[in-house]
C-alpha cells in the first residue's frame, strides 16, 4: 500500500495525501454483519461532555472477531474492505459451514487464501492459536489478555507484537510500545502484523475531511470572552493572566490526577517514553 500525493489544483489539495487502497477488493460491506452506530456528538442530554465532537458522516458498525472462538472450521477470504471505524482493514470470511465474519487483515492476505483457528494450525497470516504454541521470533496481533475474552491489544493498523521467549505457562510478549509483558500462554492472537501500514502517514489536507470525522475545531481559551472560558477577555493578545484552567474553572496545570495503585506484576519491561 502506497501514499498518493496531490498536485495542488485547489486549496484543499495542497497537502493532501491518501492511502492507494489497492488491497481493496470490495466497496458495499455484508449486511448481515453490520449494526447502527448512533451518533453521541460529545453530547449528553444537548449538554457537552466531550469538546470538539460533532457532526462526522453517517456510518455503520461492523462486527469483527476479535475472539476467534470457531476453532477448526477452515474459512476462505471472500474481500479485503475498508472499515470506517478503525485505521485497519478487514477481511470477510465465508466458513465451510456458510457462517461470515469479519476479521483484522493482516499483510499479505489475499483474496482466496484460507485461515483456520485451532490448535494445530500452520503458522501463516490470519491463522489463529493459543499463544503458548507460536514459536518465539513469530509476530501476532489481535492478542488476548485474558483467555477467551477476546482481543484487546494490537489491534491498530500496522501493528504487530513479537513472542520473545517462554516461561512455563505464561509467554514474554513484545509489544509495539516496546513493553515487554507477561501474558499467559492459553490467550490467543492471530499470526502476522496489521496491514494498512501507512495509515498514519496520511494527511488531510483541509479542514473539511476532518469534519467527516466528527472532529470540530479546537479554540484556544485566550481567545474567548471571559464568560465562556477563565483565560478570556482582556485587550488585544493577552496570556492566561493565572495558572491554567479548563473551561469549568478547574485546576489544569500539574499533577491533577489522583494516585491509583496498578498492578504491574504482569510488566517486564516498561515501554520507552
Amino acid at each position: 500500500m502506497s501514499l498518493r500525493v496531490f498536485k495542488p489544483q485547489t486549496p484543499g489539495q495542497r497537502f493532501k495525501s491518501i492511502l492507494e487502497n489497492k488491497v481493496i477488493t470490495k466497496s458495499k460491506p455484508e449486511k448481515t454483519l453490520l449494526i447502527p452506530l448512533p451518533k453521541s456528538s460529545g453530547r449528553s442530554h444537548g449538554r457537552v461532555t466531550a469538546k470538539g465532537r460533532g457532526g462526522r458522516h453517517k456510518r455503520n458498525l461492523r462486527l469483527i472477531d476479535f475472539k476467534r472462538d470457531k476453532r477448526e472450521i477452515p474459512a476462505v477470504v471472500a474481500a479485503i474492505e475498508y472499515d470506517p471505524n478503525r485505521s485497519a482493514s478487514i477481511a470477510l470470511l465465508h466458513y465451510k459451514d456458510g457462517e461470515k465474519r469479519y476479521i483484522l487483515s493482516p499483510v499479505d492476505l489475499k483474496v482466496g487464501d484460507e485461515v483456520v483457528a485451532g490448535q494445530k494450525v500452520e503458522i501463516k497470516p490470519g491463522n489463529a492459536l493459543e499463544i503458548g504454541k507460536i514459536p518465539i521470533g513469530t509476530v501476532v496481533h489481535n492478542l488476548e489478555l485474558i483467555p477467551g475474552r477476546g482481543a484487546q491489544i494490537v489491534r491498530s493498523a500496522g501493528t504487530g507484537a513479537i513472542i520473545s521467549a517462554k516461561e512455563g505457562q505464561w509467554v514474554h510478549v513484545k509489544l509495539p510500545s516496546k513493553e515487554i509483558r507477561k501474558i499467559h500462554g492459553k490467550c490467543y492472537a492471530a499470526i502476522g502484523q496489521i496491514g494498512n501500514e501507512d495509515w498514519k502517514n496520511i494527511t488531510f489536507g483541509k479542514a473539511g475531511k476532518s469534519r467527516h470525522f466528527g472532529i470540530k475545531p479546537h479554540v484556544r481559551g485566550v481567545a474567548m470572552d471571559p464568560r465562556s472560558h477563565p483565560h478570556g477577555g482582556g485587550e488585544g493578545k493577552s496570556g492566561t493572566g493565572m495558572n491554567p484552567k479548563t473551561p469549568s474553572g478547574k485546576r489544569a496545570f500539574g499533577k491533577t490526577r489522583k494516585k491509583t495503585k496498578l498492578s504491574t506484576k504482569f510488566i517486564l519491561q516498561r515501554r520507552r517514553i
